[in-house]
């Protein structure tokens, strides 16, 4: 979509993955960031597009939370990955740490869908939100595009350092995952005494 629509596709879907459609939102942007550092896009003019589209999406979304409130969004949010177990983890964090949800929501795979409909909901005011979402969105954006910037760029040399310590890179995954997978059991079994 993104080879054939350019700029209108990629705000399009950055709008309706923030408003809960099944879009890979971090994908799409290190993708994006990627075809920058080739030239086929602009970072600046993707930049600013992505910006659009996420605070796009959350301003839809939090009029909509505003509009039709929760009971709605218990009827309606199966269709848009909108739970009612993940509503309640993404209210369990609005109601703890407020508008800094919004703000750092967007680096929690679930709940940036939840936030903004929340705040709606919740009745706070317009401009505030507006800050808080706006910082987020800016901080989220930055990161992923150049991320894919720096990826794009530097393809070639990570390829050739992957297939050069190849070995060495599946020993350090495996040892990261049985950590990982350690730390997971033994959590569990704390959590059943």
């Amino acid at each position: 979509m993104i080879a054939q629509y350019g700029y209108v596709a990629l705000f399009g879907l950055l709008a309706l993955g923030i408003v809960g459609l099944p879009v890979p939102d971090e994908i799409l942007m290190t993708t994006v960031g990627s075809l920058a550092s080739m030239g086929v896009l602009s970072y600046s003019m993707s930049f600013v597009v992505c910006y659009l589209g996420a605070m796009t999406g959350m301003i839809v979304s939090y009029t909509l939370g505003r509009k039709v409130g929760k009971p709605v969004l218990y009827r309606v949010g199966k269709w848009v990955k909108l739970s009612p177990s993940r509503l309640e983890k993404a209210e369990g964090w609005f109601h703890k740490y407020g508008l800094w949800t919004v703000a750092f929501g967007y680096y929690v795979p679930g709940v940036r869908h939840f936030t903004c409909y929340l705040a709606g909901v919740s009745g706070v005011g317009f401009w505030r939100y507006l800050l808080y979402a706006g910082t987020g969105a800016l901080i989220w954006v930055f990161s992923f595009l150049t991320l894919g910037h720096l990826i794009g760029e530097n393809a070639p040399a990570l390829l050739n350092l992957i297939h050069k310590y190849m070995g060495i890179s599946i020993a350090v995954l495996l040892v990261i995952l049985g950590i990982v997978v350690y730390w997971y059991i033994r959590r569990r079994k704390k959590a059943v005494s």
